[in-house]
């Protein structure tokens, strides 16, 4: 019983963490980026930035925070898909780290144009026009870092959604949606990368398939997981099937 209560408790943590994610990503995107950033217009952004310096600072925390999140969220996920595959659920937790960094290191250029704006005295160098173009820039590079991080992100997502099909534990139309989704991901970022054009086309579509974080994050924080189903749940090594029993990785926190 404290093993079925202990999986319920973390399979509502993460829950509880994807909620996080899932609204600080929404407000640094939604309520920050897209309510400062003017597209093709790097003087209009450079003042907005200006003008909003502390909602600007206050995505970059958000964002920061959220990703620091992910750490835990991953490492929970990945104890309750090894059953189902070991190998399957260290994929899933290497595309998720790897998304992950690839974000944290983007959020550098996220920051930079407040940088400008605290040197702008020790920048009198460039003008007014020089510094909206460098902050426009540093936003781009952003975006497309981020773009960057989704490809493993839309990776994380497939291997993901492979899991949840083939356990029984979580409802299997969740993992369907989720990988519509990842490759969703996919084709977004890539056509950012080939074909910026068709990327703005077809960006909208794509977007309404975070349907699917949006239900498992609920149904983990609501229902949990089916305990009886994630019992019964073994390791699918064909190759060597009486060698289930394996030193447990250092990450191993949370049975």
């Amino acid at each position: 019983m404290r093993t079925h209560a202990q999986l319920q408790l973390n399979a509502r943590i993460a829950g509880f963490l994807y909620l996080i994610v899932i609204l600080g990503g929404t407000f640094a995107q939604v309520f920050v980026r897209d309510r400062l950033v003017v597209p093709g217009d790097a003087l209009a952004t450079f003042h907005n930035i200006q003008s909003h310096p502390l909602l600007y600072r206050l995505g970059f925390v958000v964002e920061l925070f959220y990703c620091a999140c992910n750490v835990p969220l991953v490492l929970i996920l990945y104890q309750i898909f090894k059953r189902v595959s070991r190998l399957a659920a260290l994929m899933m937790f290497t595309f998720a780290m790897l998304a992950n960094a690839v974000e944290i290191v983007s959020l550098l250029a996220h920051f930079l144009p407040l940088i400008l704006l605290e040197q702008a005295n020790t920048l009198r160098a460039f003008s007014a026009d020089q510094l909206g173009a460098l902050t426009y820039l540093s936003v781009q590079i952003f975006e497309h870092g981020f773009a960057a991080s989704l490809v493993f992100f839309g990776f994380d997502c497939l291997t993901m959604a492979y899991l949840i099909v083939r356990s029984k534990f979580l409802p299997r139309i969740i993992g369907i949606l989720l990988a519509v989704e990842g490759l969703g991901y996919l084709v977004n970022s890539f056509s950012l990368f080939l074909e910026p054009a068709l990327q703005a086309r077809i960006f909208p579509y794509f977007a309404a398939t975070a349907i699917a974080e949006v239900a498992l994050c609920l149904w983990l924080l609501i229902r949990g997981v089916d305990v009886r189903q994630w019992q019964a749940s073994e390791h699918l090594n064909a190759s060597h099937p009486h060698k289930h029993r394996r030193r447990p990785l250092p990450f191993n926190l949370f049975f």
